[in-house]
């Protein structure tokens, strides 16, 4: 008989299994989790489970916790985040009063640095006039290279002294919508628009040495450990060392999370250089594994770039990122061609529009494709995304934490009254029959995975007692929100895992309340007592 080298005891077990895998307390539901060799020998309850114990059986008792699976992130950016979370963060920064407020306490918590740094900035900030420096030299003076990212990534501000130092002398824009920004007198801003433009200054900033960055990664997967996520889709590859920061983790231990890495794909991106990303597929470590491609449609509503079928309210949103789509149909199809799935960024619902037509199109049965982020979608589009197999994966918060039931924020205000009305429509999804897989985005948004399910609850920000609902209606109920966390992210990438049953990889979370019976607000104080990786300990 096998016996157990680990047995986890706690209240109850959210096996995720079966239909829907709601377990009930009681006489002879499951409350303990025996494990061996890295995965599930049994679930059952205790009177079942123990007698599987031997002399070093390692018993781990949490007796009013849930065990639930291993929560997967399905969207985020632990590796090229190093380069964007330094210095101050602004992050629940919105009004221009608390701008200049934070800028202060930055300046002195940075004084003695040459650069300043800060990122997390919502355009609310700056109450409806143009993002610019105009706030940066108001506290640090012109003369001070300075450079803020703004909340999407897809932006950021820098000051007089950067841009200077950057070449950049004049305002241009190019015709996937990025661009330096230029006022009514045709002078600089700051706001810069988009990578190929933001890299104009990133390039010359002050790098961080090898070493600290290993220390800040292995100490972020930690911090994504501590929140009970076992998994995190990587959505890009953008440092060129970013294979060797986690081989230098592995080197010396574990990585504390499974990381699947979908490198990106661009418009500038060479039939070589795609050649060399289909030949990418597969390579990995321990606990990482190269697996899909990211590409972009369009860019963010915030920014004007998102790609849409009329105007914003500043007369922007007509551009993909594509100059021609139909290369980027193109590209889908050689990677689906070579059983490569695809991940795309679609923001704006032309874009979201032309990426489903587009994955709906492929032969049936292939790999899995998704869209990411679907921030405002028209019905028919969401019909065919469930009609078509298509995997949604989305991030309640950047709907809960950026926009107001009253659309003063920049997204609703850019958008319109019709297509604010459409906000990140997660209940429409589930009910199309789609799967529907949530990630945080970070670092656009926090990883704590329990107030993003608590939020995907309420559609409101479940941290600000009193806050405002967004689109009532596209509430997503317990179950469904934890599937988004295990058995659904799972299914976005083609997989059955998410369920602790027999001979399932023991990935699983202890946690001091139960995801299905909590209210929002006791979901957002969940306290993690443990996550186990192929039933290892990665927090305790």
């Amino acid at each position: 008989m096998t016996v157990a080298d680990t047995i986890v005891l706690a209240a109850r077990v959210r096996t995720m299994a079966g239909s829907p895998g709601v377990e009930t307390a009681g006489s002879g539901s499951p409350d303990a989790i025996a494990i061996a060799g890295g995965r599930i020998l049994a679930v059952g309850p205790r009177t079942e489970i123990m007698p599987l114990a031997v002399e070093g059986t390692r018993v781990i008792e949490h007796p009013s916790a849930t065990i639930v699976p291993g929560l997967v992130d399905a969207h985020s950016h632990p590796i090229y985040s190093l380069g964007i979370v330094r210095g101050l963060s602004l992050t629940g920064v919105h009004t221009r009063a608390e701008l200049l407020d934070a800028l202060e306490r930055g300046r002195a918590a940075q004084d003695g640095s040459e650069w300043f740094f800060a990122w997390g900035l919502d355009p609310s900030a700056f109450e409806g006039r143009p993002i610019g420096n105009a706030e940066l030299h108001a506290v640090l003076g012109p003369d001070r290279p300075a450079y803020i990212k703004m909340f999407d990534a897809h932006s950021g501000v820098a000051s007089a002294a950067a841009l200077d130092r950057a070449g950049i002398a004049a305002p241009f824009a190019n015709p996937d919508g990025s661009g330096a920004v230029g006022d009514t007198e045709g002078r600089l801003t700051g706001h810069l628009v988009e990578f190929p433009t933001m890299e104009l200054v990133e390039r010359i900033l002050p790098p961080l040495t090898f070493d600290d960055r290993v220390r800040l990664l292995r100490g972020l997967l930690e911090d994504m450990a501590a929140a009970g996520i076992t998994t995190a889709h990587v959505m890009d590859l953008k440092d060129a060392d970013g294979l060797a920061l986690l081989d230098a983790i592995e080197a010396d231990g574990e990585l504390p999370v499974r990381l699947r890495i979908s490198p990106w794909c661009e418009p500038s991106t060479t039939d070589p250089e795609a050649a060399e990303l289909i030949a990418l597929q597969g390579r990995g470590g321990r606990r990482y594994r190269i697996e899909g491609v990211k590409l972009f449609i369009d860019g963010t509503v915030e920014g004007g770039t998102a790609w849409l079928a009329s105007p914003d309210a500043e007369g922007e949103g007509l551009a993909s990122t594509w100059p021609e789509a139909d290369d980027y149909a193109e590209r889908i199809r050689l990677f689906d061609e070579q059983g490569i799935p695809t991940a795309t960024h679609a923001i704006g619902e032309r874009g979201i529009r032309f990426v489903a037509e587009t994955l709906a199109a492929l032969p049936a049965g292939g790999v899995p494709h998704r869209i990411e982020h679907i921030e405002s979608a028209e019905d028919d589009v969401i019909a065919l995304i469930g009609a078509s197999g298509i995997v949604a994966s989305m991030q309640p918060t950047h709907c809960t934490h950026h926009v107001r039931p009253d659309a003063s924020d920049d997204w609703s205000r850019r958008l319109g009254p019709e297509r604010a009305d459409r906000a990140w429509r997660t209940g429409d999804v589930r009910r199309s029959g789609a799967v529907l897989a949530l990630g945080s985005d970070w670092p656009v948004a926090a990883f704590d995975p329990w107030e993003i399910m608590a939020d995907a609850q309420t559609r409101r920000s479940t941290a600000h007692p009193g806050s405002g609902a967004v689109g009532a209606d596209q509430a997503l109920t317990a179950i469904e929100a934890l599937e988004g966390y295990t058995t659904h992210a799972h299914r976005a990438v083609g997989s059955d895992g998410g369920t602790l049953v027999a001979g399932a990889v023991a990935d699983l979370v202890v946690v001091d309340t139960d995801p299905l019976t909590a209210s929002p607000r006791e979901l957002l104080g969940a306290r993690v007592l443990l996550t186990m990786v192929d039933g290892i300990p990665t927090h305790e």
